[in-house]
């Protein structure tokens, strides 16, 4: 599923940066951006997984991570914590993912209407 494949790639970019964190922001800011980026994998995971309404939550919730996640990271940058180079990738990556989400969130909830009910 290309979602997964981009979210993981986008994990794997920004936890050889992760470590390079000075430890007081390491453990605080650093440890929530990454655990945001391991919730919306596993999020994306559950949501191949499931069918109709369980689907649609596991996605909303991966979008809502994604979103948090890009406070966080900008916080981080802001905080000098991030390159301007690299949070610029890893912005650029974000809305990538967050508009595939959205996309495939768009496309389940089609599927699953009321109307698309009767027609079955």
């Amino acid at each position: 599923m290309p979602v997964f494949i981009h979210l993981k790639e986008l994990y794997i970019s920004w936890h050889s940066k992760f470590y390079k964190f000075p430890k007081t922001s390491k453990f605080s800011i650093g440890t929530k951006i990454d655990s945001l980026f391991v919730y919306s994998i596993e999020q994306v995971s559950l949501a191949n997984i499931t069918y109709n309404i369980e689907k649609l939550g596991h996605i909303k919730i991966a979008l809502s991570s994604i979103d948090t996640l890009k406070v966080f990271l900008q916080i981080a940058w802001e905080l000098g914590l991030v390159e301007t180079k690299h949070y610029s990738e890893l912005s650029e990556k974000i809305d990538v993912v967050g508009k595939m989400l959205g996309g495939w969130y768009g496309q389940t909830l089609k599927q699953n209407s009321p109307a698309k009910a009767r027609e079955k």
